[in-house]
């Protein structure tokens, strides 16, 4: 037997649907997020929790001609499975497959790309102005949910739609406030009454009598609001939107098909700006992910009868994160003044332990990157040491604040930065290969990339003893395996290593890449060809004097880092071997000046020769003989 899903090929075939079959296309959507996710990994508690508002908006909208705006991208699994993508859906988040964000290239019903959070209302606010200036009559609504709304963006953006009062319909996806089921039921009546085209009618009409009262019309009018408002605030949160200047409904049941239809149809013919509250349960529908929000809003690959997540490879070695949340706390038990900070992520960089082990010097900030950092700054100013974790590519939204606020004062921040360099199926918006480039060029700022996990280590004791601005990067996955030692030695500020002496090259590195570097050498070796291999460690301050008494003595230089060349670690190592009149053989491995796909970190590294039989194929471009062989060709 054919299932509905399977008969719907655009939006369009949602409408087609009766209502009595909407509870069961619901269910079918949600089979298949949880069976694609538990084999691709994904974001899954957040598109489930969604299923129903996706059919509702599509019921009532018609994209692409309307545009949906979805924040973050995590919600919108469902919506991709019902514009035309169920095909290439068991390809989410895979090398060449569709991507888990909305993206434009993508489907002409992806009007905005996302992947970063809490951009939604400010992109549907432009589109909904850039409409009125082209003439246009389309309806713009933004899906924005309530850790979205925590960040300064998405109130500066209700802050200029007031003010502007374009047509436009903000949904808030709230699955996180506690609103007791009788006052959301009721609440939730008011809101289709108060939306109806009969009660709205009756308001506009009721205040143009008042207003002709004579001496006392306008105070009637202002007492009628004032009364309306009152009932509202009484009942809902409303109040602060509609100080904004939005037009606020809801709460109302986010799983309610029927009744988010019906307040839908009505928001829609409101002019000016209104913001309809739902109430959702993240993971709805699939009883772990409802258990366990935290696990389940972004998860590998997992057993979808039991919940419990696939063994990845490698699974022996300890990962990055967890290296840098036991260390962290192991720091903080000898030095009173660390205190940690993140932005809505405890569980993501490994600070859940920390938070438990020492409440009183954690905090989650909320998606709030830029205020991070600048608290940070205010603690630092108290004589406290603030370890500010944050994702990388999460880190360039707070970009001013470490100029500003933390480096230009010379304060001792230290900055965290998880997730540096690929990290896989996330793709383009969530790699952090540019922290290398916007950091390092700061004044007073000292930037360290570990080769392992030992060397993570090291580096933060010797950031927590800075008394300055402080970055360390280190990826994600796992380490390669080295035993923790109990004691830890810091590593010395702007000291690199020479880990491997040849005469036939010289491998400069950082990262993992350094690791590979010494792979690369082996193999080389046993072609008889021999190169050095240095880890710099820092990519500032470099380690000049090992830098230069390498390079001048080799005949050629390779620098590596999954990093963005422009900028990086290499354009550093240039400018030292320029600055210092060395005139030698230079070639970048790194990052090319384009965004990088989803896929496996390793089939991504595979694909930019950023791995040994990269720098293999990369050195022996560099010999004399091979550079022969290619003139004379």
């Amino acid at each position: 037997m054919e299932t509905l899903l399977a008969q719907i090929e655009s939006p369009a075939d949602v409408k087609k649907l009766e209502k009595s079959q909407l509870t069961q296309l619901a269910a079918e959507l949600r089979e298949q997020l949880i069976v694609t996710v538990s084999t691709n990994g994904g974001h899954l508690g957040s598109s489930l929790g969604v299923v129903e508002l996706t059919i509702a908006l599509h019921r009532v909208f018609d994209s692409p001609e309307d545009n949906i705006v979805w924040d973050v991208g995590h919600q919108a699994y469902a919506h991709k499975l019902l514009t035309g993508r169920k095909e290439q859906f068991s390809t989410l988040r895979q090398l060449n497959g569709i991507s888990g964000f909305p993206k434009q290239n993508e489907s002409e019903h992806d009007c905005f790309g996302v992947g970063h959070s809490s951009t939604s209302i400010s992109a549907a606010l432009g589109m909904a102005a850039g409409r009125d200036i082209c003439g246009g009559d389309n309806k713009v609504i933004a899906v924005i949910g309530d850790g979205s709304l925590t960040a300064g963006m998405a109130f500066e953006a209700l802050n200029h739609a007031g003010d502007l009062k374009q047509k436009l319909v903000v949904i808030l996806n709230d699955n996180e406030m506690s609103i007791s089921s009788n006052v959301g039921a009721l609440s939730s009546f008011m809101s289709r009454k108060m939306t109806s085209e009969t009660f709205i009618r009756f308001k506009k009409e009721t205040e143009v009598l008042l207003n002709y009262v004579p001496g006392i019309g306008r105070d009637l009018v202002n007492l009628a609001k004032r009364a309306e408002e009152s009932l509202k605030s009484f009942m809902t949160p409303g109040m602060l939107f509609e100080g904004f200047g939005f037009d606020y409904f809801g709460p109302i049941d986010g799983h309610n098909i029927d009744e988010m239809t019906k307040t839908l149809h009505n928001v829609a013919q409101i002019e000016g700006p209104v913001l309809l509250h739902i109430l959702t349960t993240k993971g709805k529908g699939y009883g772990p992910a409802e258990e366990n929000q935290a696990k389940f809003h972004g998860i590998g690959p997992f057993n979808s009868e039991t919940g419990e997540v696939k063994a990845g490879k490698n699974s022996g070695a300890v990962s990055y994160t967890k290296v840098f949340g036991d260390t962290l706390i192991k720091l903080a038990r000898n030095d009173e003044k660390i205190v940690a900070i993140t932005a809505a992520m405890a569980e993501g960089p490994g600070l859940k332990k920390y938070s438990e082990t020492f409440p009183e010097r954690f905090f989650d900030v909320g998606i709030a990157e830029q205020h991070a950092v600048t608290f940070a700054a205010g603690l630092a100013c108290r004589g406290l040491h603030p370890v500010v974790t944050i994702y990388s590519t999460f880190m360039q939204r707070a970009y001013d604040q470490v100029v500003h606020d933390v480096c230009l004062q010379n304060l001792p921040v230290t900055f965290a930065l998880d997730r540096g360099g690929l990290v896989g199926a996330d793709g383009p918006t969530h790699h952090g290969v540019f922290d290398l480039s916007f950091l390092r060029h700061i004044p007073n700022l000292t930037f360290a990339v570990p080769r392992n996990e030992q060397e993570l280590q090291r580096i933060m004791l010797a950031a927590s003893l800075f008394e300055g601005p402080f970055a360390y990067r280190y990826p994600r996955g796992n380490g390669i395996g080295l035993p923790l030692p109990e004691q830890i030695e810091p590593l010395e500020i702007g000291r690199g290593e020479l880990l491997r002496e040849g005469t036939d090259g010289l491998i400069i590195a950082v990262g993992d890449l350094v690791n590979q570097a010494l792979i690369a050498a082996d193999q080389l070796s046993e072609q008889g060809i021999e190169v050095s291999v240095v880890d710099a460690r820092f990519v500032k301050p470099l380690d000049v004097d090992l830098i230069l008494s390498q390079a001048e003595k080799a005949p050629f230089v390779i620098t590596a880092e999954e990093n963005s060349l422009q900028g990086g670690f290499g354009a550093a190592v240039l400018e030292l071997l320029n600055d210092m009149g060395l005139a030698v053989p230079v070639m970048r491995m790194g990052i090319p000046d384009h965004f990088v796909g989803q896929g496996t970190q390793t089939e991504l590294r595979r694909q930019l020769g950023l791995d040994a039989p990269g720098i293999i194929e990369k050195v022996k471009q560099g010999l004399p003989s091979q550079n022969q062989k290619a003139t004379a060709s």
